[in-house]
């Protein structure tokens, strides 16, 4: 398959075009978004939904969020990542296959098919996760563009894909929010060095390979400006695949929570790798035949509990 994104290849850091359209639906009065809704997600790369659940659900899925973090030895060995240097929990992957909750949310009409709309396509979830930031330790995530460390590493082939990201606490300007670079996604910015095998197992807990430079960087800060999306739980930050996103540490007594799930369009399923000879595992990057999201409708806590 052509490389039409190649990355840490070279020596020195290119801005190249997207291929790809970012809204691959045409918007109508059935969308499960507004046109206005739509059009910002084309320009900025991102969209913030509120008040979708209720509170109810919220206080549903914080409750099953704190059993997985207060128990992460009940859960697959492999998938949960610590703090670089601590003992803390930083994410646990692959959640929504070990919480029926978690599989459920990511099922829920509300996101699916806002997800289906998006993408033009069936969806099914190339990863998942719970982010956790606690209170005073939590680390940052450095920036980057997801895309091109799925492209790289896991054999992603078009940008066809994005993140939403369910906020389980109050997500505040103080306590990590997640940042982005509003119309970063419009460009594909390479990144420099050769990808060690076996890199995620380091950069799950920090990112050195697959980063982009400071230069380019600071370039399109000053070209488009930082946003940082708060929100109280329940919140939903939906952001593309390529915009350039991070995050600062938490030195707030108050933790940072998310259900992070990935949509990839079923005709976007990957193939080998294009950066390294050995792609990441099945518990970070969903390999095989797509399993397509059949969306749910109904409310989030008594679907599961019955």
């Amino acid at each position: 398959m052509t490389d039409v994104y190649p990355s840490r290849h070279a020596d020195v850091a290119e801005f190249l075009p997207r291929l790809d359209p970012v809204v691959y639906s045409q918007w109508n009065e059935d969308a499960p978004v507004s046109r206005e809704q739509a059009e910002r997600f084309d320009r900025d790369g991102f969209l913030v939904l509120e008040d979708i659940f209720s509170d109810a659900e919220v206080a549903f899925l914080q409750s099953e969020a704190g059993k997985l973090l207060a128990d992460p030895q009940a859960l697959e060995e492999e998938t949960v990542v610590t703090e670089p240097g601590g003992t803390e929990v930083r994410s646990i992957f692959r959640i929504h296959a070990q919480s029926d909750v978690i599989a459920r949310l990511a099922a829920d009409e509300r996101l699916a098919r806002v997800a289906q709309f998006l993408l033009g396509d069936a969806v099914y979830l190339h990863q998942s996760r719970l982010n956790y930031k606690p209170g005073f330790t939590g680390k940052e995530f450095y920036w980057h563009s997801d895309f091109e460390t799925w492209h790289v590493e896991d054999g992603m082939p078009r940008m066809r894909a994005l993140s939403m990201s369910v906020l389980l606490a109050e997500n505040t300007a103080n306590n990590g929010p997640l940042m982005l670079i509003p119309g970063s996604h419009k460009i594909y910015l390479t990144c420099v060095g050769e990808t060690p095998q076996d890199h995620y197992r380091q950069s799950l807990k920090k990112q050195e390979y697959g980063v982009p430079d400071e230069d380019s960087l600071a370039e399109l800060a000053h070209k488009h400006g930082i946003v940082a999306p708060t929100g109280k739980p329940g919140s939903v930050v939906i952001f593309d695949c390529n915009v350039m996103h991070g995050s600062n540490g938490n030195i707030t007594p108050f933790p940072r929570a998310n259900a992070f799930m990935v949509y990839n369009a079923v005709s976007n399923r990957l193939a080998p790798p294009f950066g390294v000879d050995r792609p990441r595992p099945e518990f970070i990057a969903a390999r095989g035949e797509p399993q397509p999201v059949e969306p749910v409708r109904g409310c989030l806590a008594e679907e599961v509990l019955v």
